[in-house]
Parts: structure tokens; sequence; C-alpha cells
């Protein structure tokens, strides 16, 4: 069979989805826009979502609707506005819902990422559970569902929901648009029974989700979470040969999808004359010689991203190999993130408190070890980044997928670089004989693993990126949705 691509993708849409609408429904907007000085600006958010399901909105032409945070005011009808997406080549619409800031901050910072976020990642954080965070929770929900209902009606559609911040939607959308064909696909881990259980709203979500026609996890291990959640939460028959649930008389498929990136165009962004300025203008701005060896993170500043775990393995790493100091580099993006979360604003100061430690532990006034740029930097320097790494470190302590590590496989057209990554992410079940897996909490493993990295020859370097390179090629975000739409013309 032909490797996916964003014109196959197209062929499979106007073969198998002839004239249905295609919605796709989303907390986060693709593309933010902020006003500067009377203009608006946009730029595209640090999410591997966003990286994943753009270039699929491009090839079906759709509707994205998502939360307008980039929204100075309420627009005119104190409810939504559109806007042609990508700015400067639009090819999709944008439909951005307006919330009023408290119930903003209840559904999305309260009930989304202070219960349902630490309950569904093992990273030992407990969930919060408040009333008025679900009340919101539902509130939003229902505000999304009649924006959608606005836009396909009773006609033929397909709905694309993403992620937990809309379980409720999909049993509200079948009420509203009774010939949509509804998918939702969740982004990140589903837990063990007994953990979910602790949800005081556990049957509210689970019969939420049941509304989907598709239910698509990473990887099957979450997948089987969730069909045990169901099997031990709700009464519903569970056919685990086809591996579905019926669910007062409505069938929900469940499957896992592993989600990818786009190949082709990170692989031809990153050997582009852009990418080797970026490059020179980085080794300049950071004083990185020939001889230095320089490893990169890139993540969210979230707790799931064990970035203390990450700075407690160099740590170790420049403690057990000394003579590394002076020619050791790690370069870290860390992305604020939900700033108004209390555990987040806690995350952000033991963050810097590390970066301190270790800089003070072991730098010199000509050089540190860790460089910690607190920012969002755009793919096309982090392009750059990745390309001038000996190593990449993802030291998630527990994660659905992992869209870095992707990138920066496709991103080394040279063929070499090391990807260290953790075991408990799901690109770890793609990856596991290729890259460098680490367990984040085992500071001397990980120690380890980098030394291993900045050693290993290049003839090793080139079989592993080798096979990894050709995963993520004929794995791509295109396989990924296409995979998904066939599935779902089968229910048309």
């Amino acid at each position: 069979m032909a490797r996916e691509n964003a014109d196959t993708l197209r062929n499979l849409i106007r073969t198998r989805l002839r004239g249905h609408k295609f919605v796709t429904v989303s907390n986060r907007e693709p593309y933010v826009s902020e006003w500067r000085n009377g203009q608006r600006e946009w730029k595209r958010p640090a999410s591997g979502m966003v990286v994943a399901l753009d270039p699929v909105m491009r090839a079906t032409r759709g509707l994205w609707v998502a939360y307008g945070k980039g929204m100075v005011a309420a627009p005119g009808n104190g409810k939504s506005e559109f806007v042609d997406v990508p700015p400067g080549n639009p090819s999709y619409r944008l439909k951005r819902i307006w919330l009023p800031e408290e119930e903003e901050q209840n559904y999305y910072s309260g009930f989304s990422n202070s219960a349902l976020w630490p309950l569904c990642h093992i990273a030992y954080r407990l969930p919060i559970f408040h009333e008025k965070h679900w009340h919101a929770y539902q509130a939003v929900n229902e505000r999304f569902a009649q924006a959608v209902a606005e836009e396909v009606g009773d006609e033929p559609a397909f709905v694309f929901i993403q992620d937990y911040h809309f379980a409720l939607l999909p049993r509200l959308l079948r009420k509203r648009c009774p010939r949509a064909v509804i998918a939702h696909f969740w982004h990140i881990p589903w837990p063990d029974p007994e953990v979910f259980r602790v949800c005081p709203w556990k049957e509210e979500i689970l019969r939420g989700l049941l509304g989907s026609d598709l239910l698509g996890f990473h990887i099957r291990f979450h997948r089987n979470n969730f069909l045990d959640t169901v099997n031990q939460q709700i009464e519903a028959r569970i056919d685990r040969e086809r591996s579905a649930v019926v669910y007062r008389r409505h069938l929900t498929k469940v499957r896992a999808f592993p989600i990818s990136i786009d190949f082709d165009s990170v692989s031809s962004n990153a050997m582009s004359p852009e990418t080797e300025a970026r490059m020179n203008e980085l080794r300049q701005r950071y004083r990185l010689s020939d001889d230095v060896i320089l490893g990169v993170g890139a993540d969210r500043l979230d707790y799931t991203k064990g970035l203390p775990e990450r700075l407690a393995g160099i740590d170790r790493f420049l403690d057990r190999f000394p003579e590394y100091r002076g020619r050791f580099v790690f370069l870290q993006a860390g992305v604020p993130s939900r700033t108004s979360v209390a555990e987040y604003h806690r995350l952000n100061e033991e963050v810097n408190a590390a970066v301190r430690r270790v800089n003070e532990k072991y730098g010199t006034p000509e050089w540190q070890p860790v460089i910690f740029v607190r920012e969002h930097v755009p793919l096309a320097e982090l392009l750059a980044w990745y390309r001038l790494a000996r190593f990449v470190l993802v030291s998630s302590l527990h994660d659905g997928m992992n869209l870095v590590a992707k990138e920066f496989v496709a991103s080394r057209v040279d063929g070499v670089g090391v990807l260290l990554l953790s075991e408990f992410t799901g690109a770890a079940r793609e990856f596991r004989n290729d890259a460098l897996l680490i367990n984040p909490y085992a500071a001397d493993g990980m120690a380890e693993a980098i030394h291993r990295a900045v050693t290993m020859d290049c003839d090793e370097m080139r079989r592993r990126m080798g096979r990894m390179r050709e995963q993520v090629r004929e794995n791509n975000v295109y396989k990924w949705a296409a995979d998904i739409l066939r599935k779902l013309a089968k229910f048309v």
C-alpha cells in the first residue's frame, strides 16, 4: 500500500466522505491571536494535538471549533467569531467560542486540569474535585454542543472531538445532530479502573464518551483500561472480541490509533536554508563551539513532563562524568502552561530552583551547563535545536504519546542523533528497540543513558535513527487520520 500523504487523504475524503461536513472540536485553537499596536498577530500554540491535526484540517478544508482564548473582548454576538486559517494561506475555517472568564477558569483550570488531568496521569498529584468546576465543565460542553449544532444541524457530518475537555460532548451532540457520525479521540492516558473510580462524576463521563460512534486512544493499554472501567462502573455490554461497547442500544467502537506528525513537512523544513541559518544563529547566541556536546529538551512546563527529574539526571551525569564539564550544554525550552493552577506555579518555582542549583554547582563564568528558555519556541526554530543536538531527552512521567520524540526523529535528515525516551510514553511502544529508554525516576539510570548517548559511535546512531525515521515516515499523521476516517466511513 502506498504511503499516506495529504493528497491520499484528500482523495479519501472525496471518495469516502463525500457529502459530509467535517468538523473538529477542541479546547485549544490551532492559531492564537494577539493584538499588538492595533494589529492582530497569529501564532501556533505549543500543542502536540495542533501539530497533528492542522495538516489534517488543511486536507479536509473543514471547520474547527475551539475556545477563542486570544479574544481581547467578547465578539459582537457574545458567543463566537469565524476566522479563515492558517494566516496568510487559509484552507479551513476556525469558529472561536467565547467563554466568560469565571466559567473558563472553572471548566479549564478547574475540572479539566485540576481533576481529569492528574486523575489520568500517573504523576503522583492528587486530583481536586469541586462541584462548581464540574458545573462549569457541564456548561461549557453544552455551549460547544450548541455551537457545533448551529453548523451541522440535521445534515450529514463527521464530528471529530478532541481530548478530555469534552467528555460529555458526544452524547450531547447525538441528541442535537442525529445524522452526524461522532468520533472522540482521548489524547492523554486512560487510567486503571481503580484510579478512575475516585471521580465523583465517573458515570456521567463514561456515558458522555459512549455517545461516540468511535472512541480512540493512542495505545491498546489505554483502550483496555477504558473497557475495564466501563465494565466495572456502568451497566453496559462489553464486546472484547470486537473492541466495542453497547450502551443503551448504541454501539461505540473503541480503538487504538497511535498519533503522529507530518514527517515529510518536518523533514523538508529541517533541511531548508532557513533552518541552516537558524542553526548558525543559535551557535553564536549560545556560544556553541564545535566541541560542545548539546542535549535538548522541549516541553510545556507541566509536572507530567518530568523536568525536575530530568535536571536531576543531568546533575548526576555531570557528577559521575566530570570530564564533560565545560563541554556539555543542555538547552531546555520550557513553555509556560496553566499558570493559574497552583500546582503549575509551584512546578515553575521548582524547575527554576533546579536550574540554578545545577548551574551554581558546576558552572563557571565562561560556561553554564543548563540554558533554560522560558518562552514559546516556534517549531521552525525548534528544528534548528533538534539538528544541532547530539541527543534529545524526553523524560515524561506519563504521556499518551509525545510528539517531540517524533519531531526530533523526522528532523534528523543527517541520519544521526540519539533519542532518550521515557518508557512511560506511548512513543516508547514504537521506538522501544532504537531509542534509549529511560526511567525518569532513576537519576543514575538517566545519567548512564546520557553518557551512552554522548559516546555512541556514528554507525550505531545511523542504524537506530534510520529505523526510527522509517517508522515515523510510514506511520505519519495522514495514516493516523486516514485510519480514523476509514473507520468513520463504515458508519455511513
